[in-house]
């Protein structure tokens, strides 16, 4: 039996941004949706954060993830096994209030889980392991244990996994804890990264910054042979642009229209011509426009090749590693993510 394997969709993401969702609307109507009705498959399994906000959700991005998601899953009779995420969870130290069970309850083709349970997919037991917190870890960690199935589902949070590029997790749960199992699929980190056993299968599409150049889009797995394979998302909404005296008036602007677009300049004789290529961008209707310029008093002031091509968690990881510092690096480090990923909700 094929499945379908999706996680982390975040709906609602980005204050509920109509340009971020009209990207993710692309990629279920001409990739998602299509890819099932083609491979014959009718069940679906969701590895949490299916919302964005433990908060809320605005009346306008929840009637988007109804129209676009959970309304043409019912159509088709296809069927949804959702895991609570963290994101989708209220409070931080429990599931018992979550966005998926109070949002979701009509309809009966959706079936939400809020702790661990083993379920049987065609003749496969998986165990499905919701996000871990305080109330459920000890009796999560004592159902992982006595588990007979081969594979697991989840949503976890693993030391020694990709975050996202440029950063690997460093704490966590540690994967011996799911050396029992042939197979083990999780949500929670956004980017593809495993270790041969462990695999974080990444989300659909690009949110932030950093998820540009990362492969995106959604599993294919065979409870038969426990064979997966991804289906890659060809949308993309972060483009960079390297300028080196680029022509602007050979250059194609027409794949930047509605995406969010980040010039670095690398070389730039003329003033005026720079402003022509800039020019020609803003008319090719792009959603925002940054530039980046990189000013240095000879070629050996600084070296700027690496620096263009990290991502600002990247940056900021590095900067609290070189640092000399007596506090917890690593607690200073998730405190910096989740005060970037705050800031990049108000922000393009």
């Amino acid at each position: 039996m094929l499945v379908a394997i999706i996680t982390d969709t975040h709906y609602g993401a980005r204050k509920g941004s109509s340009l971020f969702h009209d990207y993710f609307e692309k990629f279920y109507n001409e990739i998602f949706f299509p890819t099932l009705e083609k491979m014959g498959i009718t069940h679906v399994i969701h590895m949490g954060d299916a919302f964005d906000s433990r908060k809320g959700i605005e009346f306008k991005s929840l009637d988007w993830a109804k129209r676009v998601v959970f309304e043409p899953l019912k159509e088709r009779n296809i069927t949804m096994d959702l895991m609570v995420g963290n994101h989708d969870a209220y409070y931080k130290n429990t599931n018992t209030i979550n966005a998926v069970e109070l949002l979701l309850k009509e309809y009966d083709n959706v079936v939400t889980y809020s702790s661990a349970e083993e379920v049987k997919i065609g003749n496969l037991n998986i165990l499905y392991i919701p996000w871990i917190c305080e109330a459920n870890e000890k009796e999560t960690h004592q159902l992982i244990k006595s588990s007979t199935s081969k594979i697991a589902m989840g949503h976890l949070e693993l030391q020694g996994f990709r975050a996202h590029r440029g950063c690997i997790m460093e704490h966590g749960d540690s994967s011996m804890l799911y050396s029992k199992f042939t197979k083990v699929f999780s949500g929670h980190y956004h980017t593809r990264s495993d270790d041969g056993r462990i695999y974080y299968l990444g989300n659909p599409y690009e949110m932030f910054w950093n998820d540009c150049g990362d492969r995106r889009g959604f599993t294919i797995f065979d409870t038969e042979t426990l064979e997966h394979s991804h289906i890659d998302n060809p949308y993309t909404m972060f483009k960079i642009i390297y300028y080196e005296d680029t022509d602007h008036q050979l250059f194609d602007t027409r794949e930047y229209e509605g995406k969010i677009v980040k010039v670095i300049v690398r070389k730039k004789s003329d003033s005026v011509q720079f402003e022509k290529f800039i020019d020609k961008l803003y008319s090719s209707n792009v959603a925002d426009l940054k530039i980046v310029e990189n000013f240095v008093l000879n070629d050996d002031a600084v070296e700027t090749e690496g620096l263009e091509s990290e991502d600002t968690l990247s940056i900021l990881d590095r900067y609290i590693e070189e640092s000399d510092i007596s506090l917890d690096k690593s607690k200073v480090k998730n405190f910096m993510r989740a005060t970037y990923q705050e800031a990049c909700e108000l922000i393009f």
